[in-house]
């Protein structure tokens, strides 16, 4: 699976790392992904979600 929120399809961005001499290298930020267990039609399945998501309440968190 690919580093994307299920939810909200945030994915990685890139961009450069600047050095003090102004020197720029690629870079990526990634988004803050946590692993979670969800119901999603009557079956218990994991997603990968973004912190934000899990905040706002757009998915209710299995608890076993």
């Amino acid at each position: 699976m690919a580093r994307i929120c299920e939810i909200c399809k945030k994915g990685p961005k890139t961009g450069h790392k600047i050095s003090r001499s102004h020197r720029k290298t690629k870079r990526k930020w990634l988004p803050n992904l946590h692993t979670i267990k969800v119901k999603r039609n009557n079956k218990i399945v994991k997603i990968k979600v973004c912190t934000k998501c899990l905040k706002a309440g757009k998915v209710e968190k299995i608890i076993n």
